[in-house]
């Protein structure tokens, strides 16, 4: 499927072919119309005009039509043909509109009227053809949907061409209205019987429904429009929790919710995607029934907020289970509104663009609008978890994230205008399609992403918590500290679950936990301790592969655990540390370490090669004052507050052996 031009500016590009003859004239009227009309003798009959309509459908301007007369007419000619078509109108009860006449190169003029009287028009001496008229569009996709194009699909800038079409999912849209007759997402969107919206504010508001349907209309054409949507065939279902001025309640939003989980346990669909293009304040009620959607198998996928502030303190944004998208402008930087701007923090997912998109108004049926917001960016996220969907509606919701983080592009946004600790936890991460040569060809690999706390508090007895989504394996733990003073990190199991422990330091300013969470078929993986301080931390099964160490200090010590393959798979102890081994067993998995020592650096960093994947970062100093390892991506990043001296940075790498590589030997 490959979707050509867009809908900003102005350059013909419709191609119109001839489609039919006018028919003989029914009424056998010939005669002269009016007597105020003075025409010359015909010198004989006339060829009917042909009629012309846009090959294009959807963009074709029912009812409105140019008259174009013959090549060498007079001017003249131009109101005589029209008084003409009045009388004959007149004579049959219609009616017509002239909206403009051409007297320059091309002689005629464009009218409304009804089809029913094509033909007498058809028959008019000096008409050349009749051509219904239709939309024009520049030449170039909008910036937004080819943004979310891989480089390599991106060649041609004339065309929008997604994997497929995400015509497998069922997108649930909760907002205000949606003009669900728009040229866009006309036949795709279904205007459910749920409405659960509170009263508007003020004595006058004017519920004109271009005003209550704007919000709706515009996001439901960027999931799906058939121009300006990255899913052109997804369904949308909306369902009404927004009055007209954008607001709504947590208690009609928990309605909402509950009755689209009724709707799909009623009639299952393949693939269901659950947008909330909305805020509220942080509300344990609405991160519950956000974690029940995608429990019930929806892959829920929820707006940053456009507060320039933490995602976090916001619902729906904050629960972990969410996918939660803040908002990028053209140029791959946090979008600004005014005194706001996107959201950012720990619980943003990735981003995507919501600075100044176009799509479908509600003003008319074939109008366009720009809006910005993380509204807009969370509908595109939703677009791109339908084309993922519709190459395999099994998956689950964590594995699309994990999906939509492996194809994102990484790196390109400028964090330095965020505090310090934004900088660190927000992923760098614009959301893109999955290359269209290799759709969703991340069965059998290992997807892994780094998931951070929130900040510790500063007495030396407070910790700091992160946990991996359901579906996800804890494949490594690190603890990291902004001024340096950590005492390292432990792994605990907690009702079936593995959580990652960061400590503070005595006299620290609060540490991050930092787990990294993987997605792999088949995994499991256990904790194993060292026996005592000072003692290795050992994989006891053969099955078993060390994919993470963790180091718990005692004293001034800051060095992690030294990870070890070979004959023992262990964590090599080291006095004070009490060390956790991370023993994961999958088919065909199979890990190796790298390790780069610098002196004299402030950062020292190892990449996994491609076709590997990062799942613990390690560092091993025996003086300075290591703030902690950051793996971000692929990559294991330790940094010094003092310059690493003698200090290395180790990093596991792992990966699933396909069939090509089981005849190799293991690194």
């Amino acid at each position: 499927m490959r979707r050509s031009s867009s809908w900003v500016g102005w350059t013909l590009l419709c191609l119109c072919a001839s489609l039919a003859a006018g028919a003989p004239d029914p009424s056998g009227d010939d005669e002269t119309v009016l007597d105020l009309i003075h025409e010359e003798p015909e010198s004989g009959p006339e060829p009917a005009a042909e009629l012309l309509r846009c090959n294009k459908a959807a963009w074709r301007i029912p009812g409105q039509y140019l008259v174009i007369l013959r090549p060498g007419t007079h001017k003249s000619h131009v109101q005589r043909t029209i008084s003409r078509l009045r009388a004959k109108a007149a004579r049959r009860g219609s009616q017509l509109e002239i909206l403009q006449t051409f007297s320059g190169a091309i002689r005629g003029f464009l009218l409304k009227m009804n089809s029913d009287i094509l033909h007498l028009a058809m028959k008019l001496p000096h008409v050349h053809y009749i051509e219904e008229d239709s939309s024009i569009f520049a030449q170039s996709v909008p910036w937004n949907l080819q943004r979310l194009l891989q480089p390599n699909d991106a060649a041609d800038a004339g065309s929008y061409s997604p994997p497929n079409d995400g015509g497998m999912a069922q997108v649930y849209l909760m907002d205000g209205g949606v003009q669900s007759f728009h040229r866009e997402v006309e036949g795709r969107v279904l205007i459910t019987d749920f409405n659960n919206v509170p009263e508007e504010d003020g004595i006058r508001v004017h519920r004109q429904t271009s005003q209550c349907d704007s919000h709706g209309t515009h996001i439901a054409g960027v999931v799906s429009g058939s121009e300006s949507g990255v899913a052109p065939g997804a369904s949308v279902n909306l369902v009404r929790v927004l009055n007209c001025q954008g607001k709504g309640t947590v208690s009609g939003a928990l309605a909402g919710m509950e009755y689209i989980r009724t709707a799909l346990l009623a009639r299952p669909a393949a693939a269901a995607v659950v947008l909330l293009p909305f805020i509220g304040g942080f509300s344990r009620s609405l991160n519950a029934a956000c974690r029940d959607m995608v429990s019930a198998g929806a892959v829920v996928i929820a707006a940053a907020g456009n507060f320039r502030d933490d995602a976090c303190l916001y619902s729906p944004a904050s629960e972990a289970e969410v996918i939660t998208v803040g908002a990028v402008n053209v140029a791959d930087q946090p979008m600004s509104l005014g005194a706001g701007g996107t959201n950012v923090g720990r619980c943003v997912d990735l981003f995507a663009p919501g600075d100044d998109i176009v799509s479908a108004s509600s003003d008319c049926s074939s109008c366009f609008t720009s809006h910005s917001g993380t509204s807009q960016a969370a509908a595109h996220a939703a677009g791109v978890a339908a084309v993922i969907l519709s190459t395999d509606p099994n998956v689950s919701s964590v594995q699309v994230l994990q999906m939509m983080l492996h194809y994102s592009i990484a790196n390109t946004i400028n964090f330095l205008s965020l505090p310090e600790t934004h900088h660190l936890s927000t992923p760098n991460l614009v959301a893109a399609l999955p290359p269209t040569t290799a759709a969703n060809n991340t069965n059998g690999e290992l997807l892994c992403r780094s998931v951070w706390s929130e900040r510790s508090g500063v007495t030396g007895a407070d910790k700091a918590v992160s946990r991996c989504r359901h579906g996800e394996e804890m494949m490594g733990c690190t603890s990291y500290a902004p001024d340096g003073v950590r005492s390292g990190e432990t792994i605990i199991e907690k009702e079936g679950k593995m959580e990652c422990v960061a400590h503070n330091g005595p006299g620290g300013k609060g540490v991050y936990a930092v787990a990294r969470c993987c997605v792999i078929s088949g995994a499991r993986c256990r904790v194993r301790a060292s026996p005592q301080p000072g003692r290795d931390a050992e994989c006891v099964s053969l099955q078993h592969h060390l994919t993470g160490c963790t180091s718990q200090f005692v004293g001034e010590s800051s060095s992690d655990s030294r990870p070890h393959h070979g004959d023992r798979k262990c964590c090599l102890g080291t006095k004070g540390v009490t060390s956790h081994a991370v023993c994961c067993h999958a088919p065909s998995l199979e890990c190796h370490l790298l390790e780069n020592i610098s002196k004299d650096k402030e950062q020292v960093e190892v990449f996994c090669p491609s076709g590997w994947t990062l799942t613990d970062c390690s560092a091993v100093s025996r003086s300075s004052a290591i703030l902690g390892p950051v793996a971000k991506g692929n990559s294991c990043l330790v940094r010094s507050a003092t310059g690493v001296e003698e200090a290395a940075v180790i990093g596991v790498c792992c990966r699933i052996r396909k069939l090509q590589q089981l005849a190799s030997p293991s690194h």
